[in-house]
């Protein structure tokens, strides 16, 4: 048997040749597809979805940490600095771990690391730093350093300390190894005019942290939250200072200017890991407000000078103690310009410098630092006294005759006899209102009721009319009327908490429209505030034309360009015969030993608005003018809660304000220089 075995592979090479060959053709093929998938999908990264990724990317991991600017200046309007920007030395710390607390608010293992920080700052604050300032514990530097991220987020470096001394600045640069994540830079704190002008009006700063409660600032945050705010230029750092009252907040936007910003890299536990690049600030503009500082200081020494006179000098037979606080406003006639708006006592604002104040420093500020001439605050006596806001007594009496003339219930020659008193109401329970001391005047023109100050003329002659011919519907007449010369509404001026004034012959629901209608007439039925009350005494100047208050003038770059000038504004115009605005003004005649020696004829009307303040009656000092009678220039509010009559505790006070005026302006257009100021304080 053979064991041949035929050769098969020979004979089948050329096959397997083929199927090899095919092989390695398809590899090749689906090596080459894989290649250009992946060579389009680069290219796709890179030019159409890579501006994408890198956007996000660095949204992800690079964060813009603001720089906060210079804050501009706030000047009074012949460029005296009443608030500015100083530079001082902060420390700032930079947490490099995360201490915050555990579940259940169990202390990390690296705890003690950082509370070992805050005690070695402390115990070199002490040593080193200003004895008469601040010091600093240990738990005010933990809360400083927010560990539980309840105000900051991981990689925003923590201001401890602003007002670095020297000593300290040594210590710490010494030490600097010592002392991880410690910075100290740089920054500019605000600092207000020592002589407190207008503190009240030029307002005051909070960091931006504690500035949420107002609307302002609530929105900004908002905005930021949600990544509609785009500008890292507008992102606010809750450290930072903002304007919280008065012009600060008025012109926040503009003060503040435009921060820099630092951009620091994070690793995915949100903390920093270096700096990237630094973007400066911008310095923010400056306002130049309408106060005249020489003409403020004089006003509010005038005050508070005529205070003290009340409580050491009997008037009307009796010493006026209670007489503890007095607003007054100088606004010009013609342009609108508040020159002086003074709220007193007042306080030193630079107890804000760091944001906030004490509570020792609250305490002695609680009633003194809001602004009395355009809202209403409690005096903080004890027991019950009437606040910054009050009735305006006769001062309506110019209103309520030009009302008279115009709705017909009189002529301008027209005579009335005065018998002492009015009578209102239903026949046998009729209220009586008698004239201030029970006088009779007996025949009496419009002016004469004006100049006399007639509380029978007005009743019989405005108040009860008006109910006799609208009804009920008088009150919104008269409301109407009270509008159109700014009573009852804001006055325009811009400055925030401005309220509108209290109008009683709306709220007393209880009271008969009669009832009102005549208590409205004389004055006894209006709460209003003393820039309301200066805007209104402009518009009787001004014959019907309302003026906006101006308290800015101007707006320039810090180059000292104007980027915004304000001109003068009439906000209404209210048409009556010229013959109406002559009686007025002849009216507003009465008189006032204050003014004995005044070189101009001028416009006056005095007020003592009797007020029920708890279970007893207060009578508030109000008083109002303007000068020169004749093309008149500057307008002048008064009042003095629990001040007794007008002509004794605002009238004095107004003098030295036109006289101050007087001296700066000239209420000719001459400037009279030092000319001594009256001190004539009557007794009467």
């Amino acid at each position: 048997m053979s064991d041949y075995v035929p050769d098969r592979t020979q004979q089948e090479s050329p096959k397997h040749k083929d199927s090899f060959n095919l092989r390695i053709n398809l590899f090749f093929f689906s090596t080459f597809l894989i290649f250009c998938v992946i060579i389009v999908r680069l290219a796709i990264l890179q030019f159409v979805e890579g501006p994408t990724l890198k956007g996000e990317e660095t949204s992800r991991d690079v964060k813009n940490v603001p720089i906060a600017p210079a804050r501009g200046i706030i000047f009074d309007d012949k460029g005296v600095k009443l608030a500015y920007s100083i530079p001082t030395l902060s420390m700032y710390v930079t947490l490099k771990s995360n201490y915050s607390d555990l579940e259940g608010g169990k202390k990390r293992d690296n705890y003690p690391e950082v509370e070992k920080l805050a005690e070695d700052l402390a115990a070199a604050f002490k040593e080193y730093g200003d004895p008469n300032g601040e010091i600093l514990t240990k738990e005010d530097i933990l809360k400083a350093l927010d560990l539980n991220y309840r105000l900051y987020s991981g990689y925003i470096p923590r201001r401890i300390k602003m007002d670095i001394t020297d000593k300290e600045y040594a210590y710490f640069m010494e030490h600097k190894s010592e002392y991880q994540g410690i910075t100290i830079v740089e920054e500019n704190k605000r600092q207000y005019d020592p002589d407190t002008v207008a503190v009240q009006t030029i307002g005051y700063i909070k960091d931006f942290k504690r500035s949420k409660t107002l609307d302002k600032y609530q929105t900004i945050t908002d905005l930021m939250k949600d990544g509609t705010q785009k500008d890292p230029g507008l992102i606010y750092n809750e450290s930072e200072f903002v304007g919280f009252d008065g012009l600060e907040l008025m012109y926040q936007d503009e003060l503040r200017g435009k921060n820099g910003y630092m951009e620091i890299p994070v690793d995915p536990r949100n903390m920093p890991e270096g700096v990237d690049n630094i973007i400066p600030p911008e310095k923010g503009h400056d306002v130049w407000s309408t106060i005249n500082k020489d003409v403020q200081m004089k006003t509010e020494q005038a005050i508070m000078d005529q205070l003290d006179w009340l409580h050491k000098n009997p008037v009307s037979g009796k010493l006026h103690r209670d007489a503890t606080t007095g607003f007054a406003v100088a606004m010009e006639v013609k342009t609108g310009k508040v020159v002086a708006m003074a709220s007193m006592p007042d306080y030193d604002t630079n107890v804000w410098g760091s944001g906030a104040v004490s509570s020792d420093n609250w305490k002695n500020i609680e009633y003194t630092y809001q602004n009395g001439t355009i809202r209403s605050f409690n005096s903080g006596k004890k027991g019950y006294h009437p606040e910054s806001v009050v009735l305006l007594g006769s001062t309506i009496k110019p209103l309520s005759v030009l009302i008279g003339l115009k709705e017909g219930f009189f002529s301008k020659n027209y005579t009335y006899y005065d018998k002492g008193a009015a009578y209102f109401g239903k026949e046998g329970h009729q209220a009586r209102i008698q004239n201030s001391g029970g006088h009779v005047y007996g025949p009496l023109s419009p002016a004469g009721a004006l100049e006399h100050s007639s509380n029978a003329f007005m009743v019989d002659k405005v108040g009860m009319p008006l109910h006799s011919k609208y009804g009920s519907e008088a009150i919104g007449i008269w409301d109407r009327y009270m509008m159109d010369f700014g009573l009852g509404v804001v006055t325009g001026s811009g400055l925030p908490g401005e309220q509108r004034g209290i109008r009683e012959y709306i709220l007393n629901e209880n009271e008969s429209t009669q009832s009102r209608m005549a208590y409205a007439s004389f004055g006894q039925q209006g709460k209003y505030t003393t820039l309301q009350l200066a805007q209104y005494t402009a518009t009787l100047a001004n014959e019907g034309k309302r003026m906006k208050p101006q308290i800015v003038s101007k707006i320039t770059d810090k180059a000292g360009n104007v980027v915004q000038q304000f001109q003068p504004e009439v906000l209404n115009v209210v048409n009556f015969d010229k013959s109406y605005w002559n009686v007025v003004k002849k009216g507003m005649n009465s008189k006032v030993s204050a003014f004995g020696d005044f070189p101009y004829d001028f416009a006056r009307k005095t007020g003592t608005s009797t007020q029920q303040v708890g279970r007893e009656l207060v009578d508030n000092g109000v008083f109002i003018a303007y000068a020169p009678r004749e093309n008149p220039v500057l307008a002048v509010a008064v009042m003095i809660p629990e001040g007794g009559f007008g002509s004794n505790s605002a009238a004095p006070i107004a003098r030295k304000i036109f006289d101050a005026y007087d001296e700066v302006y000239g209420l000719d257009g001459i400037p009279k220089g030092n000319k001594k100021t009256s001190t004539d304080k009557p007794i009467e």
